[in-house]
Order: C-alpha cells, then sequence, then structure tokens
C-alpha cells in the first residue's frame, strides 16, 4: 500500500470541498492559504465528521450563520432555512465533503470508513489554550492539523475546513 503524506490528505480535502461545493449546489469555491495551525475558530455551525482506517482523524466545516443558511437553500433547495434546515444541511454537507474524500482516498490508499456527521454550534479553540473569562460555550481539539479558509468570488460564503489526521 502506497504511503499518503498529509499533504496530500490535505489537497484531497480540498479538492472534495470544491467538487461538492460545485456538484452539489454549482457554487465555485475558492480556498485561501492553508494554516498549519489550529487558531480558536468562531463559528455559528460547525459539522464534524470522524475518519477511520489506516489514518485516523476528523473533518470539521465551520461557518457562519449566514453562509450556513445560503448553504441550506442551495443544497436542500429551499426558499427558507430555518435552524433544523441549517443543521441538516451542514450535516450533509460534512457528509457529502467526507464521503468524496474516502472515495478518492480508497481508490488510492485503501480502507476508510465514515462516521456520522455530528453538528454543533460554538468556538472551536485548541486544548492547549485557558478559557475566556466570559466563555460560554466552546469546544476543545487537537492542536495538530491544518485549517483551510474558503469563500465563493461574491463573498457571500465564508467558511473552514479543519483536517486533523
Amino acid at each position: 500500500m502506497a504511503s499518503i503524506t498529509f499533504e496530500e490528505i490535505m489537497f484531497t480535502v480540498m479538492s472534495a470541498t470544491q467538487d461538492t461545493f460545485k456538484s452539489y449546489m454549482n457554487i465555485d469555491l475558492l480556498a485561501g492559504k492553508v494554516e498549519r495551525r489550529v487558531d480558536p475558530v468562531d463559528s455559528d455551525v460547525t459539522g464534524i465528521v470522524g475518519i477511520a482506517g489506516d489514518r485516523v482523524g476528523y473533518i470539521i466545516i465551520a461557518t457562519d450563520k449566514k453562509s450556513a443558511q445560503i448553504v441550506a437553500k442551495e443544497l436542500l433547495m429551499v426558499d427558507e432555512a430555518e435552524d433544523e434546515c441549517i443543521r441538516d444541511a451542514v450535516g450533509e454537507l460534512a457528509n457529502n465533503i467526507a464521503g468524496a474524500f474516502k472515495t478518492k482516498y480508497h481508490e488510492q490508499y485503501g480502507s476508510v470508513a465514515l462516521g456520522l456527521p455530528l453538528v454543533i454550534s460554538g468556538q472551536l479553540r485548541a486544548i492547549s489554550e485557558p478559557p475566556e473569562e466570559n466563555e460560554v460555550t466552546s469546544i476543545n481539539v487537537q492542536c495538530k492539523g491544518v485549517t483551510i479558509p474558503f469563500r465563493n468570488a461574491e463573498g457571500t460564503i465564508d467558511l473552514k475546513i479543519m483536517v486533523y489526521m
């Protein structure tokens, strides 16, 4: 079996994200500068899918409510996106991106299994960071991985994909 580098995983996730948006919503996403560290991420909605197999980790999608509403309307083909629709759409988006990643990874490197998508809200911060004084909700994540920002050309969709493997 071929050895896979973290860079290959990162580029596969970037491609899976862009392909998912183009295929399911006809939206072109532009990837921003990849950060090889974990910064706190404020997000109204976050979708998480676990990856298991030869490599284990997570794909995490974090976005604001405005972007999530646009995604929900396009992905679910609805006129209005209430909170339940947004949760469903972000879970489906996380699942689709992880599924596209799984397909590409499996073709080249072997067995991959996906967990069920988990959709949450709050601030993501590295576990090594102390909580803010007035912090109410936060999720601690492991420190190694990358954060890949994405936007559409119009600037109406803004999200971050984090990869831990």
